[in-house]
């Protein structure tokens, strides 16, 4: 069980791993993740019973990345120092990518991956009035990186 990081080797028990003994370095993640519907719903996005689904969106993936360590339980809380949500409408779909950045002993994957999530649920909360058949699909990391400070 030792390739799994939250796994005690010696007991099994789900343990937090312990960053204390690592340097602090530059990280960044960026993740990326689609909302797909129905044309016609892409082409109303700007414009739903609930209002403007992107500019909606966008506050809440942000507010979702500062607030990982409190939605998984075994992730480190860390000091943000950027995060940024853009969507984008494509043809039956909304496009997001996060990006979040710390300085810090540990990385930060499941703070942009959060935002991802937590953006896309909301352009589906904001249309499902319109479109039942929408999907959340393929969020996934697509870049971390790290500097030594």
């Amino acid at each position: 069980m030792s390739e799994l990081s939250h796994v005690d080797e010696s007991s099994g028990d789900v343990t937090m791993v312990d960053v204390g003994h690592k340097p602090l370095s530059r990280r960044k993640a960026v993740a990326r993740g689609a909302v797909l519907m129905a044309p016609e719903t892409a082409r109303r996005i700007h414009d739903l019973p609930k209002g403007d689904a992107l500019t909606t969106a966008q506050l809440p993936g942000i507010m979702a990345a500062k607030r990982t360590s409190e939605l998984i339980p075994l992730c480190h809380p860390l000091p943000l120092s950027h995060v940024g949500v853009e969507l984008t409408v494509g043809e039956g779909r909304v496009d997001i990518v996060a990006s979040a950045e710390t300085t810090a002993q540990t990385g930060v994957e499941m703070e942009a991956l959060t935002a991802v999530s937590v953006a896309a649920l909301t352009v589906y909360d904001m249309a499902k009035a319109i479109d039942k058949g929408m999907v959340i699909s393929d969020v996934t990391l697509v870049e971390k990186t790290k500097v030594e400070v």
